[in-house]
């Protein structure tokens, strides 16, 4: 199986992931879950419980899946960039977001231009913070959104 085939199935096994009606959980990876990461104990899935009681009529998109980290990096490999696949296969097929900020209320990078996206795309997009408060957003504040640096930097402590 050449490279291509194997983009080709990482795309089908994620879409057939997705159902009608999702909602994308947009935060960063020092909250996933079994990540090595993650420094935020279960926040997520406390998180993921607050949105699903909220938005009953939407199905959470959760990206902390071993099919979108390993297509993620297929697609780093194959075309230099791994966000490419969350915006090019998963993002379009999602009905709405929400995403999390940090502590201090900023927003990552990869998180802010997922958002972003879905809202140029005229999907509804909401704000959540640790705490679960929830806030419809109908513009990006560029102002709050961190660089690629600044982001690695909260999401991978230096030792």
């Amino acid at each position: 199986m050449g490279e291509k085939d194997i983009v080709e199935e990482g795309i089908k096994s994620a879409l057939s992931l997705i159902a009608p009606d999702s909602m994308y959980f947009a935060h960063p990876v020092n909250f996933y879950e079994g990540s090595k990461f993650n420094s935020h104990g279960k926040t997520e899935s406390n998180l993921i419980k607050k949105i699903s009681r909220e938005f009953p009529n939407y199905k959470i998109h959760n990206p902390n899946q071993s099919i979108h980290q390993e297509n993620y990096q297929l697609w780093k490999k194959q075309f230099g960039n791994g966000m490419k696949y969350y915006f090019e296969v998963v993002l379009p097929k999602m009905s709405a977001c929400i995403y999390l900020v940090f502590e201090d209320g900023m927003i990552g990078k990869g998180v802010f231009g997922e958002a972003e996206h879905l809202l140029q795309a005229k999907k509804p997009v909401w704000e959540i913070n640790e705490n679960g408060i929830i806030t419809p957003i109908s513009k990006m504040d560029h102002s709050r959104m961190l660089s690629v640096e600044e982001t690695r930097e909260r999401v991978y402590p230096k030792k």
